[in-house]
């Protein structure tokens, strides 16, 4: 009886340590990101967010399902960097597309599958409506994607007494999908852009393997029989963060800063244009300073170059240091938030990164002087702020000082008239306007009419 107790026990502890290991098993877990939109800032939050996932929850590999025709060339240099350097081994099915900027992100990672009838290539740097850019362009992006594809080293191939070395992606194949020029034998001829179709791409060394599904290219090329999946899901807030770091959208942002700094300096106290600038400015510097751009000391340059400004047009006459440092301090705070520097520290930021944020920012601040010229005509009795205009007057009529008899006096220009700053007249300083063009400091001059507390003056000719 109990010989036979003691088997039973036996049994029980086997069947219990048995269920205990089974559970300790661990299954390998693949990570996907779905890269499924236009290459854009949206998108490397995307696989950035994704990778930093993978690697806390100890991923063994990370699989991008891919299908794109490509978008902004930084935002996928960003992509393809962060493959490289992933310390988990990163792979890429391309169902149907990966062209242009797809391309490049494809060749970084570490294997290439693609489904039957999905293409790789055409990644020639284009505009807005489809036309090649400069070569100065697709000089950057033709060694950018031959630098990717030299990444993955060579295989070395012993041949009776001669050892070769041969590219496992060849450089010029990579370089062929930016430039027309590129020949290849018995692939290619001057005057076509390079594009693979799967099995072509499989022929040539840029797809290691055709399959149909991801759960296929798992199984059968990762050998991952019995694995984990777990797939990044996109929150509101990357879609949203993504739009607000879209350089189109950037420049509008510096349009109404400007433009509501340069509105709201020109009718004090009308709330909206300050409010405006304050807005945008929120949207533009926020989701560079939770993205790790945009350093404390960046917006409180911008912040005291506004405030310089400011000082320079209410506080200090004429236009001089205050106002050029006020400037170059807010243009110089726009474009370093946009670059991933340290401190003032600039050595890992590319000459094309800062051409890039200076362009933005330039083309924010063009458009916003010139929206402002056409706005500023439009701002009176008719257009359309015109109800905005007749409130201002109204408040300008209540609160405003009655300057009339100052009407036909003489003083001098207390300070240079271009055409704001100080007149003195009867040893007393207001604001005054010079209705005759520039006036220098010291000249002589009449009042002709005055209008919201500025005297308007006109130069006596001696």
């Amino acid at each position: 009886m109990k010989k036979k107790l003691g088997l039973f026990c036996g049994f029980v502890f086997a069947m219990i340590a048995q269920f205990i290991s089974a559970d300790d098993v661990s299954h390998p877990l693949v990570y996907k990101i779905d890269i499924k939109k236009e290459i854009s800032n949206t998108t490397r939050l995307y696989l950035s967010n994704g990778l930093a996932e993978a690697n806390a929850l100890g991923a063994d590999a990370v699989l991008i399902h891919m299908n794109t025709y490509g978008g902004q060339v930084d935002a996928a240099d960003s992509m393809r960097t962060a493959i490289l350097y992933s310390p988990i081994p990163v792979y890429v099915f391309i169902d149907n597309n990966a062209a242009s900027a797809g391309a490049l992100i494809s060749i970084a990672c570490k294997k290439i599958y693609m489904r039957k009838g999905a293409n790789i290539g055409a990644a020639t740097v284009v505009n807005q409506t489809g036309a090649a850019m400069p070569d100065k362009y697709q000089s950057y992006m033709r060694s950018m994607i031959r630098s990717t594809a030299e990444a993955h080293g060579q295989d070395t191939i012993i041949q009776k007494n001669d050892t070769i070395y041969k590219w496992k992606r060849d450089p010029l194949i990579a370089e062929a999908m930016v430039d027309e020029r590129v020949a290849i034998p018995n692939l290619i001829d001057t005057g076509k852009v390079l594009t693979f179709t799967a099995q072509e791409a499989q022929k040539w060394g840029y797809c290691d393997g055709i399959a149909e599904t991801p759960d296929e290219v798992i199984t059968q090329y990762l050998g991952y029989k019995d694995y984990q999946i777990k797939s990044y899901t996109p929150s509101w807030y990357d879609d949203l963060k993504g739009f607000l770091m879209n350089p189109i959208f950037q420049s509008i942002l510096i349009i109404i800063i400007i433009g509501g700094i340069y509105f709201e300096m020109q009718t004090p106290g009308l709330g909206f244009p300050s409010a405006a600038a304050l807005l945008a400015a929120i949207l533009y510097f926020a989701p560079l300073y939770l993205d790790g751009l945009a350093a404390n000391w960046e917006i409180l340059i911008f912040i005291i170059g506004v405030l310089l400004i400011a000082a320079e047009i209410f506080i200090i006459p004429g236009f001089g240091v205050a106002g050029i440092s006020g400037i170059v301090l807010v243009v110089g705070g726009l474009i370093m938030a946009l670059l991933n520097n340290t401190n003032f520290n600039f050595e890992e930021v590319s000459g094309k990164e800062f051409g890039e944020a200076t362009l933005t920012v330039l083309v924010g601040l063009v458009a916003g002087f010139i929206l402002m010229i056409w706005l500023s005509n439009k701002i009176g009795h008719r257009g359309m702020f015109r109800k905005v205009a007749l409130n201002a007057d109204l408040k300008d009529a209540i609160s405003s000082p009655d300057l009339s008899p100052l009407i036909g006096k003489e003083g001098i220009a207390a300070t240079v008239l271009r055409p704001s700053g100080k007149v003195l007249i009867d040893g007393e300083f207001y604001d005054g306007v010079s209705d005759s063009g520039f006036i220098e400091k010291g000249r002589r001059v009449k009042v002709v009419r005055f209008e919201n507390a500025q005297v308007y003056v006109e130069n006596i000719i001696p």
